[in-house]
C-alpha cells in the first residue's frame, strides 16, 4: 500500500524483501473464511532499542503525544494499554533514511513481479481459494486475479506481511522521523483499529513504514477500506486466513474506480513515426482516435473500445500499452507505473494470458540516483523545469525530458536513460 510523502514515497513492496517460495497450504476451520491458511512465521522482532537519550526523547514525545490522541478520541485506556509496548527503534529510522544508489530497470522489475515462480504460486492460489475469490469478484467486481496480484506483489502471497511491531515503529517515525506529522497521523489511525477491537498492539505486526497484513495497508488505509468480509466482526488482515485482507484490497480498488470487465490495459505497436509526445497516462483518447493514430493492438487488430492513454515505460525502444481507467485505479493503491504493471502483468499470467512480447532495451544499464538527479538539474538550468532534483522521474521530470527532446530534434518519448543524460550534458 503506497502512501506518498512529500518528495519521496513508502510502498511495502519497496522496503520488504521478496520470498522466493510458495507458502504451504493447510487447511483451516476459520468460520466463514476461505478455508485457507498461509503457515508464516509471526513471531514480533525484537526492538533493539536505542540510547538512553533517544529512549528517554521518546518518551517524552509519548507523554505530549497524549493529549492529542484523546482529542482524537482514543480513550485513555487504549493510549495506555498500547503505548506502554512503544519504543524507540533505531531499525526503523535506519530503514527510512537509507537511499539505494541504484534502482533497477523496468524490465527487471516486471521480470520480478511477474515471474514463473510468483505466477505458479498466484495459479495455486486461484485454485486453493476459488470459492473466495469468486465471492469477493462478484460483490466488488474487482477481477480475482488483480485482486491474487496485489497479495503476490505485497507479501508474496501472504509470507512476507512484516513482523515489526506497528506501535513502536510509528511512534519512532512520529518523534524522530522526517515526516513526524504523517506518522503522527498514521500512529492515531492504528490507536483506533486497536481501540475498534481489531487486533491487539503486540498482534499489530507489519512492515517498517507501518503497512500491515497481507496486502500491506497502512493504518489510516485501513480505516477506510477494510471489511469483514468473513463476518466475525473484526476486520482481520493480520491472521493466516487472508479471506478479509483480499476483500478489503477488492473493496479498495472498487472505491479508487475500478470498472468490472475492464483490462488494466493491454500491449500495442506503435507505427513507425508515431508522436511520442502523446504518450503518457494522463493524455487520455477513444480506442478510434489511437487508431487513427496508427496505434493497432499487438500482432494486428483493433483495441479494446474504451478510453485510456498510451505509455512507453521504457521510451521508443521498449513495448508500449494501452492502459484504461483501470491502471488509474491502481495507482491509488500505489501511485507508481511500475508497481501497476507489475500487478497488472501478474495478474494476466495468472489467469492464462500472455506476458510481454515486445522487446525490452536490455543492453541498456541502470542510471544511478546521483544520475538522475543530474538530469533533473541540467534540465532545470537549461529551463526545463522537472522540479526539485530529487531522483525520482516522474511526470513533471518527464514532460521536462520531453521539452528537451523536442527542442533538440530528438524523439520526445520522456525517458531517462544514459543517452538522454549525454545529450543534456552536451547541452
Amino acid at each position: 500500500m503506497f502512501i506518498a510523502l512529500s518528495r519521496l514515497s513508502i510502498t511495502a513492496t519497496a522496503v520488504m524483501a521478496l520470498a522466493a517460495c510458495a507458502a504451504p497450504i493447510a487447511s483451516t476451520s476459520g468460520a466463514g473464511g476461505s478455508g485457507v491458511s498461509i503457515s508464516t512465521n509471526t513471531t514480533p522482532l525484537p526492538v533493539q532499542g536505542g540510547s538512553a537519550a533517544q529512549e528517554a526523547g521518546l518518551q517524552r514525545w509519548v507523554a505530549n503525544f497524549r493529549p492529542r490522541a484523546l482529542r482524537e478520541g482514543i480513550t485513555p485506556q487504549t493510549f495506555d494499554r498500547a503505548m506502554r509496548i512503544a519504543r524507540y527503534n533505531p531499525e526503523v529510522i535506519r530503514l527510512d533514511r537509507r537511499q539505494a544508489e541504484f534502482t533497477r530497470p523496468v524490465w527487471e522489475y516486471l521480470d520480478s513481479a511477474a515471474s514463473d515462480s510468483r505466477t505458479r504460486q498466484g495459479q495455486q492460489h486461484a485454485r486453493s481459494l476459488a470459492p473466495t475469490l469468486a465471492a469477493i469478484e462478484s460483490r466488488y467486481g474487482v477481477d480475482r486475479s488483480v485482486v491474487l496480484a496485489v497479495w503476490g506483489m505485497e507479501s508474496n502471497f501472504g509470507t512476507n506481511r512484516g513482523r515489526m511491531q506497528i506501535i513502536p515503529a510509528l511512534a519512532t517515525l512520529a518523534y524522530d522521523g522526517r515526516r513526524g506529522e504523517m506518522f503522527t497521523q498514521q500512529l492515531i489511525a492504528a490507536l483506533k483499529i486497536i481501540q475498534a477491537g481489531d487486533v491487539a498492539p503486540e498482534q499489530m505486526l507489519g512492515s517498517w513504514a507501518g503497512a500491515m497484513g497481507h496486502t500491506q495497508f497502512m493504518p489510516t488505509s485501513y480505516l477506510s477500506y477494510a471489511v469483514d468480509f468473513t463476518g466475525d466482526g473484526r476486520r482481520d488482515i493480520w491472521s493466516d486466513d487472508p479471506t478479509d485482507s483480499l476483500a478489503s484490497t477488492a473493496a479498495y480498488l472498487a472505491r479508487s474506480g475500478w470498472q468490472r470487465g475492464l483490462p488494466w490495459g493491454v500491449e500495442v505497436q506503435l507505427p513507425q513515426g508515431f508522436n511520442y509526445g502523446a504518450i503518457g497516462r494522463n493524455n487520455t483518447r477513444s480506442a478510434a482516435q489511437w487508431q487513427a493514430m496508427g496505434v493497432r493492438a499487438f500482432g494486428g487488430g483493433n483495441l479494446p473500445g474504451y478510453n485510456g492513454a498510451i505509455i512507453a515505460p521504457a521510451g521508443a525502444n521498449g513495448p508500449a500499452f494501452f492502459v484504461s481507467r483501470n491502471f488509474t485505479a491502481l495507482r491509488a493503491y500505489n501511485a507508481s507505473d511500475n508497481y501497476v504493471m507489475g500487478v497488472g502483468m501478474l495478474a494476466d499470467r495468472i489467469a492464462g494470458r500472455p506476458g510481454v512480447r515486445g522487446a525490452w532495451p536490455r543492453a541498456e544499464g541502470a542510471l544511478t540516483h546521483n544520475q538522475k538527479e543530474e538530469i533533473q538539474r541540467r534540465l532545470n538550468q537549461l529551463g526545463f523545469n522537472a522540479g526539485e532534483p530529487d531522483g525520482l522521474i516522474g511526470e513533471n521530470t518527464m514532460d521536462a525530458i520531453r521539452a528537451f527532446q523536442r527542442s533538440r530534434g530528438l524523439q520526445p518519448d520522456g525517458y531517462a536513460n544514459a543517452a538522454l543524460l549525454a545529450a543534456l550534458r552536451r547541452g
